[in-house]
């Protein structure tokens, strides 16, 4: 990939879940998003959310993210 040259990207939201980091939760839109968008660049992290049971602990950590591929000729 070249950088420098004139460009254009297209972003796409997903949210990715994990019930154990938010770094896997960011892993697991990522890889899924990288399945079916060709020539994904980067990612955004917009939010951050999660679920806490009753005894006060996180369950799950849900993030919403933006991936960007390069729109092509």
């Amino acid at each position: 990939m070249t950088y420098g040259k004139d460009r254009v990207y297209k972003k796409v939201e997903v949210i990715g879940v994990s019930r154990d980091t938010i770094e896997n939760a960011v892993q697991a839109a990522v890889s899924k998003a990288h399945q079916t968008l060709k020539g994904l660049s980067w990612f955004e992290v917009d939010e951050v959310h999660g679920h806490i049971d009753a005894d006060g602990k996180v369950t799950e950590y849900q993030v919403l993210l933006k991936v960007a591929f390069e729109l092509k000729d």
